[in-house]
């Protein structure tokens, strides 16, 4: 008799920003599976239970123990940061599950969890930026050749969307973020406010609020816990702060009106 597969999303990674949901599902699962960094966030939770923990590279191999360990009848839960259909693992899922053949109404039963993704969470605590139109790329080209990013990246530099960078960096990769900078130079004032966030919501959080011509200074802080945001034309920096107005002040008095004295 199968069992069920949650593909399940813990948020930043503080069980504040946990959905209900998510603790519910982990709760149920008596098999936990994921990389090692994401099962540790919840490791409170997944006491007495089956724990499979896997290194950064086997996400195939994360994939494939799920999917056998639910068809043997298993409750199961594949744990991830963040939301795990943003650069996630609910994408593997899918298409192992499709190439068998797979029936979604008659198959294995598949739950996606939504989860807080770094680019709500990171958004959350430095104002304000993502208040209009916003574009999401990932500079890692392990599977996406470079190429490729960079025409996604210009494309949202000329389109002026705001900009959130995944994966900006790490040991092996430094030269994707480097060369990003100088093609959103070419479209965006140096003075567009930047923010650097690592580790959102865990006890090695911090924030940098920055701008496009002093972003390479700030180098020690990037890696794959970090996210990067580039405002776009109409973003300034208040008080470290980066708000991106939504156009309300071109319609609406945003001061609070005085009262008439007698």
């Amino acid at each position: 008799m199968a069992g069920k597969l949650y593909v399940v999303g813990v948020g930043p990674g503080h069980h504040d920003h946990m959905t209900f949901r998510a603790k519910q599902v982990i709760e149920e699962s008596d098999t936990i599976v994921g990389y090692s960094t994401y099962v540790n966030l919840v490791a409170d939770l997944i006491d007495g239970k089956d724990v499979y923990r896997y290194d950064m590279t086997q996400e195939v191999e994360r994939a494939q123990q799920c999917i056998k360990s639910a068809k043997d009848g298993k409750i199961v839960s594949l744990v991830s940061s963040g939301d795990p259909g943003i650069y996630g693992m609910a994408g593997l899922i899918y298409e192992i599950l499709a190439e068998s053949g797979w029936d979604p109404k008659t198959g294995l039963p598949v739950e996606i969890v939504p989860g807080v993704s770094a680019l709500n969470s990171c958004a959350s605590l430095i104002g304000s930026p993502l208040m209009t139109d916003f574009a999401v790329v990932s500079m890692s080209d392990l599977l996406v050749p470079w190429e490729i990013i960079v025409k996604r990246v210009e494309a949202a530099a000329v389109g002026d969307y705001v900009i959130v960078i995944y994966n900006p960096s790490s040991k092996k990769r430094i030269h994707q973020l480097q060369e990003t900078r100088k093609l959103l130079l070419k479209y965006r004032s140096p003075s567009t406010p930047v923010a650097i966030i690592k580790g959102a919501y865990r006890e090695s959080q911090s924030i940098v609020i920055t701008d496009l011509e002093h972003m390479e200074e700030y180098a020690d802080k990037l890696g794959m816990i970090s996210t990067v945001i580039v405002g776009n034309s109409s973003t300034y920096n208040f008080n470290d702060l980066m708000i991106n107005p939504r156009g309300y002040k071109s319609k609406y008095s945003l001061q609070a009106e005085k009262k008439i004295q007698n």
